[in-house]
């Protein structure tokens, strides 16, 4: 109920078709010359984090225990 009030009210309507800000789709990114962007490493979510070098260190952020390594970035884990 309260969606259709929220769309009945709704200004995008009013924005013209410049306002909006077209994303290209991946594939046509790549193919764009996008391909040069390396691929960003996340970080393994683990219920027990260990040290696994001597480079890695545990730091606590935001509530959360991390594991930053300054030798190797496939080492970083977040707890939890």
């Amino acid at each position: 109920m309260f969606g259709i009030l929220r769309s009945a009210f709704s200004t995008s309507f009013l924005r013209p078709l410049s306002a909006f800000k077209h994303q290209p789709h991946a594939a046509a990114a790549a193919a764009a010359g996008a391909a040069t962007t390396e691929a960003v490493r996340g970080m393994k979510v683990r219920s027990s984090v260990k040290l696994m070098c001597e480079g890695c260190s545990f730091v606590r952020r935001r509530g959360r225990l991390f594991v930053v390594c300054n030798k190797e970035p496939k080492h970083k884990q977040r707890q939890g």
